[in-house]
């Protein structure tokens, strides 16, 4: 029996909460990564609407692990004040979900600008999160994203050597998708790593179920594990088609092979991909 507990953005199967809460009870996941509840984004919930959520997932055995907030996923040019108070907001609806993380962002940067012009202001904004977090009981946690100031490992490292308060959400696939080899990356960054995405992407670009990629997720995995990682949290992002069962065979046959009639096939696919890499993984 492999040592993980799983999580998942439930979104990624339903914008309906209870067929959220159907996908993650039949593939045999406790843990939700809050994101997308409803037609709504996890921010923009009340606090109200939050202790409604929490009481639903809790009779169904489900808990929020984590919000899976976009919070820094502005512009750093973007007037920062109303960010902050959004964010305070969301550490509002982390007490009330007893969340124990934040997933966040280190801020657009434009496509032809240095990032490095920009360091000082990714820090002062990053350090203004962590102070509004004292006394709380969550961990910040920095995910790498394309186009955001730390979208490579060379700056993820810098944010986290520069605020240890700061953990690393890894996400293979974004690492791939900014041409940064997965390996390399987890290396540099591994000691700062709190939880690991499980998210893969093939050679051309595409996400596809983990193991099917270039994401070296089994890898990872076992890496992970070795420095006591307890927590995976699926994030496929495959690609659906609605009309894809009205496709006759050789029109299926020009379609991507990991593109899915539905949200919730997509979603199944993707916990059954993991659920065989951890079948191989000893006890």
């Amino acid at each position: 029996m492999h040592p993980f507990r799983l999580c998942a953005f439930a979104d990624e199967a339903s914008s309906d909460v209870a067929d959220q809460i159907a996908a993650l009870t039949e593939n045999g996941y406790s843990l939700l990564e809050a994101r997308g509840i409803g037609a709504k984004n996890i921010v923009d919930l009340s606090l109200s609407e939050a202790r409604a959520l929490k009481e639903q997932l809790s009779a169904h055995g489900i808990q929020v692990w984590s919000i899976g907030s976009p919070i820094g996923k502005v512009k750093i040019t973007d007037d920062f004040m109303p960010h902050l108070d959004k964010f305070k907001h969301v550490l509002e609806l982390a007490e009330i979900l007893g969340a124990s993380c934040i997933r966040l962002f280190s801020f657009y940067i434009e496509k032809d600008a240095d990032p490095a012009e920009y360091r000082d202001e990714v820090l002062e904004r990053l350090s203004a999160f962590c102070e509004a977090s004292k006394g709380s009981r969550v961990t910040l946690c920095h995910e790498n994203e394309k186009g955001i100031y730390g979208d490579t490992a060379e700056r993820c490292l810098d944010l986290h050597r520069a605020l240890p308060r700061l953990r690393c959400v890894f996400d293979p696939a974004n690492f791939l998708q900014c041409g940064v080899g997965t390996l390399k990356a987890w290396s540099d960054l591994s000691r700062y790593v709190h939880y690991l995405h499980i998210k893969d992407v093939n050679k051309a670009g595409m996400l596809v179920p983990a193991g099917q990629g270039e994401g070296c997720i089994p890898e990872l995995i076992r890496l992970y594990r070795g420095l006591g990682g307890s927590v995976l949290t699926l994030e496929p992002h495959l690609a659906t088609f609605q009309g894809l069962d009205a496709l006759e065979n050789g029109e299926k046959s020009a379609i991507n092979a990991f593109t899915y009639a539905s949200g919730r096939e997509a979603f199944d696919a993707a916990a059954n991909a993991l659920k065989q890499i951890l079948e191989k993984e000893p006890a």
